[in-house]
């Protein structure tokens, strides 16, 4: 019994050398914003949203004015059209008036060569009983094959008037339409990139230009903050960082609400970094924290605000 006394009292001294559980931890909400700008330089003209009202997904948000690239629409859809012409002319061949003309002119000629034939039946039944001379027997046949190949001939042009264009230039001509078809959906698509829409819902952060400012290729017009994107960034110091976990719930406290608000830990730095100033005290100077970021429920995150200060308590 004697022995056990040293023991019980040092039990107590030995219950206040235990490390005591973290307090809490200091940090401030953080948005993370979406900057919405055209691909394209232009003169804005109409601005649809002031700074601080709530947009839905779709709704307009700006334009930029858009006449050159109208401009540049109209020619793309006119030589779309040129083009799909050509390719079209190309499979019809010859116009039905031509193709009738050279039937006519095919038909003469077999007239011709079935009169030259009877002819030369004729001069070679003379020329071989010696009535006819050399050159007029040479002459009626001469004019007979000559009728023949004109037969030949007007025959070939009117199969190839029936045809359409060569393989290698109705190749062509579809490629002319294949460039022109691309040429009219990147002018539509540079019409169509000179209105924006609201990609996310959410707060009208900022707006950047006033109507009638140049804003140049890719800048910024408006500033959005979803609810989904603003978050909770403390720090917090070595020893205790240990102890937390991804998708673990801490409680933040947001000065002028009377409840906590539970966040989820989504985020917790690999890397070590001193203090940073805006938690700058005499407590906690020169140790090292690390940097944790924590999810706020979307419908809460509607009635905070970027960079309020907060208070986090550790998960139970």
């Amino acid at each position: 019994m004697r022995r056990l006394a040293p023991l019980l009292l040092l039990a107590p001294l030995l219950t206040g050398c235990a490390p005591p559980a973290p307090a809490g931890w200091q940090g401030y909400l953080e948005g993370e914003y979406v900057y919405v700008a055209a691909p394209l330089a232009g003169r804005l003209d109409t601005l649809a949203v002031a700074k601080g009202a709530t947009v839905v997904v779709g709704a307009p948000l700006f334009t930029l004015e858009c006449a050159a690239e109208q401009a540049a629409q109209r020619q793309a859809a006119a030589q779309l059209t040129a083009a799909q012409a050509r390719l079209a002319d190309l499979g019809k061949g010859a116009r039905p008036s031509e193709l009738v003309a050279t039937e006519a002119r095919l038909a003469q000629s077999l007239a011709a060569a079935d009169l030259s034939a009877r002819e030369l039946v004729r001069v070679t039944r003379l020329h071989d009983t010696q009535v006819l001379a050399d050159e007029d027997f040479d002459r009626a046949r001469l004019a007979h094959e000559g009728n023949l190949k004109l037969v030949a001939q007007l025959e070939a042009e009117l199969a190839t008037a029936r045809l359409g264009g060569r393989t290698d230039t109705v190749a062509a001509a579809e490629a002319d339409v294949a460039a022109a078809r691309a040429a009219v959906e990147h002018a539509d698509w540079s019409v169509a990139q000179k209105t924006q829409a609201a990609p996310r819902a959410g707060l009208v952060y900022d707006t950047l230009y006033w109507p009638g400012e140049f804003v140049g290729a890719a800048a910024p017009v408006v500033v959005l903050l979803p609810p989904e994107n603003l978050k909770v960034r403390f720090f917090v110091p070595e020893a205790e960082f240990a102890a937390l976990r991804a998708g673990a719930t801490v409680q933040v406290t947001v000065p002028g609400r009377a409840a906590p608000i539970p966040a989820r830990v989504s985020y917790l730095s690999p890397s070590p970094e001193y203090t940073p100033p805006v938690l700058y005290n005499r407590d906690n100077r020169s140790k090292l924290v690390f940097m944790v970021e924590a999810a706020v429920d979307p419908a809460v995150a509607r009635e905070l605000h970027p960079g309020q200060p907060v208070d986090v308590a550790p998960p139970p």
